[in-house]
């Protein structure tokens, strides 16, 4: 991991461990984030061309993706994630932003389990 990836990993990780029941673990290496054990925000990419993923559903997707900072997260853009490239400078405020819409979506109760309890 080079010097700015794990500046990168470092902000990320403040800003992740600021939520509520947030856990960080490992995938392949990548530092991920997880609030009810599902992934809100991961760290990954080739070295040198650091993303960050964050789910922002599959309603919402195609409109970060017309912004070319964006594109479809390698295996998960089907479930409605996009990486942001971080390889630059970035707007810490903005990616906040990102990983607190994304946090809730993960936290949030998925609909069959709202019909279950209904």
């Amino acid at each position: 991991m080079t010097a700015h990836e794990r500046k990168v990993a470092g902000n990320l990780r403040k800003i992740c461990l600021a939520l509520a029941g947030t856990e960080e673990t490992s995938n392949h290496g990548h530092p991920t984030f997880k609030v009810k054990r599902k992934a809100y925000a991961v760290l990954h990419g080739p070295e040198g061309q650091p993303a960050i993923a964050v789910k922002v559903g599959k309603d919402m997707q195609a409109v970060f993706l017309r912004d070319p900072r964006f594109y479809p997260t390698p295996h998960a853009a089907h479930h409605g994630y996009v990486s942001l490239k971080a390889a630059g400078d970035l707007d810490w405020d903005e990616v906040a932003d990102l990983v607190q819409g994304s946090y809730a979506i993960s936290a949030a109760p998925n609909s069959a389990q709202k019909k279950r309890k209904a």
